[in-house]
């Protein structure tokens, strides 16, 4: 299901760097080792921002990552 607050997200498994685009700022954000296994889990999820929230803001190291539009 897509999300209303997720636009899209990538994972590089080398570095297990999870990165975030938001819908409402067009930021994008990179959370730094994230397990693969809690990567997948949110792929799963129903709710991607709900899983996101719940299991993974807050909870790893992360960084704006200015990006030009």
């Amino acid at each position: 299901m897509p999300s209303t607050v997720i636009e899209k997200s990538a994972y590089n498994p080398a570095t297990r760097t999870m990165s975030v685009w938001f819908r409402a700022s067009g930021r994008r954000y990179d959370y730094e080792d994230v397990p693969p296994e809690t990567y997948a889990a949110y792929r799963a999820a129903f709710s991607k921002g709900s899983y996101f929230n719940r299991v993974i803001r807050d909870r790893f190291p992360h960084r704006w990552i200015a990006e030009a539009r």
